[in-house]
């Protein structure tokens, strides 16, 4: 695949820039694109809301394949702006997908584990269980699967256009708020300066988490590229859905107990918490969406994971000396 180019949407963020260095590191050509922090000629600038920009982006850089990363990940920022984020996660994904199906270009399209309701008892989930988002970040993640996989149906196409479900990520990042648990570690070090009697920082001992690492998400981005554009392949028809994720089951308390440990740092200035009933932010989280990867599995592609602790005692070693 040596000859092989990909484009990575979203690639200064902390998903796509790892997906990006994969590919890199299998010697692909390997492309990224953001809207602000941009560094030609690895990370290109792309307006992926507007569709001559696509169509240039396309033919400049002739992609065989496109893994879809931009969107707008964060719940209540959908909740507050729920337009803003369906212009982004939906019309635009379906703009992307028109204009690589145009040109005979794969699309793996990057969705989330918020598709599915996350009651107690529901989890794993089956590619092919019921959607029913818990909230408009869900829902416009859900509506975007839904739009880019009608692109592929109505131009009659087949294995040109993947749904890949991934739930909450972790990895190197430029900066803590990139991932929900990367953030975890920075209140834990801003909880060291709560004195007695302070307010601590509450943090949630309710709801069930699978952190993955960004590299194992752009690993299996490589290997479904690498199955769907094998000619090989051509004669099957290879499943529109798939979901990858770690086993790692905590609670984000669990992960902060972890970094605690971890870093010998107490754990004074915190406090496990379970939500209320109507949260603050007007955001509904689920309890449990753990994603059920046998379709990746049956395929024949690689679902092992990194081990959480082992990596952060690795990635926080630095920090001890």
């Amino acid at each position: 695949m040596a000859n092989k180019s990909v484009l990575v949407t979203g690639a200064s963020g902390l998903l796509g820039r790892e997906i990006l260095r994969t590919f890199h590191y299998d010697l692909w050509k390997a492309v990224g694109t953001g809207l602000n922090r941009i560094n030609p000629p690895e990370i290109i600038k792309l307006d992926i809301q507007d569709s001559n920009e696509i169509a240039r982006c396309l033919d400049q850089v002739k992609p065989h394949a496109i893994v879809h990363c931009a969107a707008n990940r964060f719940p209540d920022s959908c909740e507050a702006n729920p337009e803003a984020a369906r212009k982004l996660n939906v019309e635009a994904s379906r703009a992307l997908a028109e204009a690589a199906i145009d040109r005979n270009i794969f699309l793996i399209y990057i969705s989330t584990d918020y598709v599915f309701p996350g009651r107690p008892g529901d989890a794993p989930y089956k590619v092919t269980d019921a959607t029913r988002p818990p909230n408009i970040y869900g829902q416009t993640k859900l509506d975007g699967e839904k739009a880019v996989l009608d692109v592929a149906r109505k131009h009659g196409v087949k294995n040109k256009i993947v749904v890949l479900r991934v739930p909450v990520l972790y990895g190197k990042c430029d900066e803590p708020s990139e991932s929900a648990v990367n953030v975890l570690l920075s209140q834990l070090w801003a909880s060291q300066e709560i004195k007695d009697g302070d307010r601590k920082i509450k943090v949630d001992n309710w709801a069930l988490r699978y952190p993955t690492n960004t590299a194992d998400v752009g690993r299996v981005c490589r290997d479904i590229c690498k199955l769907y554009l094998d000619e090989a392949s051509s004669e099957r028809r290879l499943p529109e859905i798939l979901q990858f994720s770690s086993e790692d089951k905590m609670t984000k308390w669990e992960i902060v107990k972890t970094f605690s440990e971890i870093m010998g740092l107490p754990l004074d200035g915190m406090e496990p918490t379970k939500p209320n009933e109507n949260p603050a932010d007007g955001v509904q989280r689920p309890y449990d969406c753990h994603l059920d990867t046998t379709a990746l599995r049956d395929l024949g592609l690689n679902v092992s994971t990194t081990d959480f602790l082992a990596w952060w005692r690795r990635e926080i070693r630095a920090f001890r000396h």
